[in-house]
């Protein structure tokens, strides 16, 4: 594998870069997702911790460092994906919406497992 220069580089970033965008978007304008605070608020940080959690082990510049991140990254993942269940149980989101989302934020979190199983074996 080729040496990473910046975060910017990893896929698993980059898609939880757009996972961002969709989710913002989602949640702007639909009116009910919109209004309900709490969960607009929480799914949101969830997903901008995926992407903000690889930058920042990213910049650890330390392998068992960006390991870590990479698992509080994971772990944003499933919390993410919890709330969008509740997200389209409470109507908020289509079927649709909710089967796309739910697809990229899956890859993602293999696209994660991967990047850590691989990292641990140069350990």
């Amino acid at each position: 594998m080729a040496k990473l220069n910046s975060f910017e580089e990893i896929i698993a970033w980059q898609k939880a870069r757009e996972l961002n965008s969709i989710i913002y978007a989602i949640t702007n304008t639909n009116n009910s997702f919109s209004k309900d605070y709490g969960l607009r608020d929480q799914i949101r940080r969830a997903s901008v911790s995926i992407s903000s959690n690889i930058a920042e082990g990213f910049e650890r510049e330390t392998t068992k460092e960006f390991i870590w991140f990479l698992y509080i990254a994971k772990a944003s993942a499933g919390e993410f994906r919890s709330q969008l269940y509740l997200a389209f149980d409470l109507d908020y989101i289509s079927k649709n919406q909710f089967e796309e989302i739910k697809l990229k934020i899956n890859e993602i979190s293999k696209l994660l497992s991967g990047f850590i199983k691989y990292l641990k074996s140069t350990l």
